[in-house]
């Protein structure tokens, strides 16, 4: 009995040893890993003519292929989270083989809600009807929620209501408005989508998003905030010295970078989208620092690096070990050598490849992470310059989502904002750069001193007739050492100056205020706030006249010329009624000097004596001439 055993044993290994002898390999084209879509392209190869078909399922399909030369191509459906794909080679309907590998789809399958208004000859029309369903087994739209959004001016009649369409008809107070509607399918999955609309003279209109931006923008003063100068605790010391932030009249922080970056890096070098880097702090933190902002009346803007991957993100780390076997190495652009590219010596600094969908998906999901889960009011994107070369029809798809989602987002580009491809296709701002990528448009005023003035006047009228508003500095994160350092305090109070009563949006850099002495790039750390200087009244006083005078946050100016040899900039400013209207001298030179005013500027300001609003001085215009002492300003408007 027991020889009957064990034969019967050695007769089974050995047809096990002879089904493992028959068994046909299959392999993948590439290993799995993330996706960020929900339908995937897998090739497949087993030997030529081991099979006659190729079975490939996964959670949402199942696709049989003819084996052919031993390569079959399949297209996939995919759910959210892990899915496991399992490969066979068949032979005559029996399996001789298989692989298996398993895709994290790191997408929210939910439906996309979409607004259309229209005028109804009383008031507005808002549908919802061409929200669209989940992209896997999506199903009906079940129920629309309208809401008005907490922050608005006042009420707004009708609201909050239910149904594919609403009709708003009284018209509110003048401001801006803003509502949102939350459509839930059969499947209990939900979106959001939020417009904007304005009321004006009676009349309540919508707001092209896509064109337009909020009002807040145009009124913005905008601080550069480098968390780790205000304190070791990074976000946590933002937050403390939010009550000085309001006191000086900022509107906005901009964060430089935030994300996961390797240690001692700046934050440009990405290795994570989704993550804060720990050594600022934690989500909490920052959602605590957005929610103290927004009290404050502070939006919080955020840098954001679309352009590139550092080397040691996961993604690029997997493309190096494996090759054209990881799913990542099309993430990355590329030259004909199948070198990951990138630009000037940054050679940790892997560019993206916009030509891949999946790329174009990764990135419009981590902007809008950031605006859904911690509120935030706007993006600086870095290198903006590097996707509109690559892929120019990126960014206004990009705009479209993230302005559905919270429309009075600020969209400020790192780029020239004399281009006038910003101003068309996506963004609300760029930079004050000259053609030449990188280049401060003031740079060369101010580094020739004695025609800074004229210097600066050419580059002001350069920038003037662009399509996007203007981002202008004296200094940020790339500008080395601080202005202040460079130049001097006499000549930091009249840049400032003019930083302050030109169109655009002006900003202001970490310590700035103070005449802070660092370079971002080198120095960690924590600044005094010692105003040894006198410049944090200086600054303050200009905010606060920006604030209170609309002629200063316009974009009508008028250059008015000087005398020859003198290095004044001497301009006019405009609100629509000459009442209003605001001249501005500055005396970049360090000696006395009497500005001759154009007769037609003198006649539309003779109604009446002239104040100087930084002293409250009351100044004669009768004969054309102002007096300036060396390095200081006036700002004067009619009593």
């Amino acid at each position: 009995m027991y020889l009957h055993l064990i034969r019967a044993g050695l007769l089974g290994a050995a047809l096990l040893l002879t089904g493992a002898a028959d068994q046909v390999p299959v392999s993948f084209g590439t290993a799995g890993g993330d996706t960020w879509d929900f339908f995937k392209s897998v090739d497949i190869t087993v030997p030529e003519g081991r099979c006659d078909q190729i079975v490939v399922t996964s959670p949402g399909s199942a696709v049989t292929l003819p084996a052919g030369r031993g390569q079959a191509h399949a297209r996939i459906s995919l759910q959210p989270g892990d899915n496991q794909v399992r490969a066979e080679c068949r032979q005559d309907g029996i399996e001789r083989g298989s692989a298996q590998q398993s895709w994290n789809v790191r997408l929210h399958n939910t439906p996309t809600a979409l607004v259309e208004i229209s005028e109804n000859g009383r008031g507005l029309t808002l549908g919802a009807q061409r929200s669209a369903p989940a992209p896997v087994r999506g199903s009906a739209i079940a129920a629309y929620e309208w809401r008005a959004r907490d922050d608005n001016p006042a009420p707004l009649a009708g609201l909050p209501a239910s149904g594919a369409r609403i009709e708003l008809f009284d018209v509110p107070p003048d401001g801006e408005y803003y509502v949102t509607v939350k459509v839930t399918d059969g499947s209990g999955r939900t979106d959001e989508a939020t417009v904007m609309l304005r009321a004006q003279g009676g009349i309540l209109r919508t707001v092209d998003a896509g064109h337009d931006h909020a009002t807040w923008i145009d009124r913005a003063v905008v601080y550069g905030v480098v968390p780790t100068l205000f304190g070791p605790r990074g976000l946590a010391d933002v937050a403390a010295r939010l009550d000085q932030l309001r006191e000086l009249g900022v509107t906005a922080l901009w964060l430089s970078p935030i994300t996961e970056s390797p240690p001692d890096d700046f934050g440009y070098a990405v290795t994570d989208y989704f993550r804060i880097r720990q050594s600022l702090g934690d989500e909490r933190k920052l959602r605590e620092l957005v929610q103290a902002a927004h009290a404050r009346g502070i939006r919080v803007i955020i840098d954001f690096v679309p352009n590139h991957l550092s080397d040691q993100h996961v993604y690029f780390a997997d493309a190096v070990r494996h090759e054209r076997s990881s799913p990542y190495f099309s993430f990355f652009a590329r030259g004909r050598d199948g070198k990951a590219e990138h630009y000037f010596d940054w050679r940790n600094l892997k560019n993206l490849n916009y030509a891949n969908p999946e790329v174009q998906r990764l990135v419009v999901e981590a902007f809008a992470y950031w605006v859904r889960e911690f509120d935030v009011d706007g993006f600086r994107v870095d290198a903006a310059w590097g996707p509109k070369q690559r892929a120019p029809e990126f960014w206004p798809r990009w705009r479209v989502e993230l302005k559905r989602i919270k429309p009075d987002l600020f969209l400020l580009a790192e780029a020239s904002a004399r281009d006038p491809y910003y101003g068309r296709y996506g963004f609300d701002a760029a930079y004050d750069w000259t053609g030449k990528l990188g280049e401060w448009a003031w740079r060369d005023a101010f580094e020739d001193e004695p025609n800074t003035a004229r210097r600066l006047r050419s580059a002001i009228e350069a920038s003037a007739s662009g399509e996007v508003l203007v981002f202008r500095f004296l200094q940020n994160n790339d500008t080395g050492p601080r202005f202040r350092s460079r130049y001097g305090v006499g000549r930091t109070r009249v840049a400032a100056a003019m930083l302050l009563t030109l169109p655009g949006i002006p900003g202001i850099y970490t310590g700035e205020e103070v005449g802070a002495a660092y370079e971002p790039y080198r120095d960690a750390h924590q600044i005094a706030w010692d105003d040894d200087y006198g410049l944090q009244h200086w600054y303050q006083r200009l905010i606060a006249l920006r604030r209170e005078h609309a002629a200063l946050r316009s974009r009508e100016i008028r250059m008015l010329d000087v005398a020859d040899g003198q290095n004044v900039l001497a301009y006019l400013r405009g609100a629509g009624e000459p009442s209003e209207d605001v001249l501005v001298l500055l005396n970049y030179g360090k000696s006395p000097v009497d500005v001759s005013i154009a007769r037609d500027v003198v006649e539309k300001l003779s109604g009446g004596s002239l104040s100087d609003l930084l002293t409250g001085e009351e100044i004669g215009i009768g004969d054309g001439n102002i007096g300036l002492d060396g390095e200081t300003v006036r700002i004067l408007k009619l009593r």
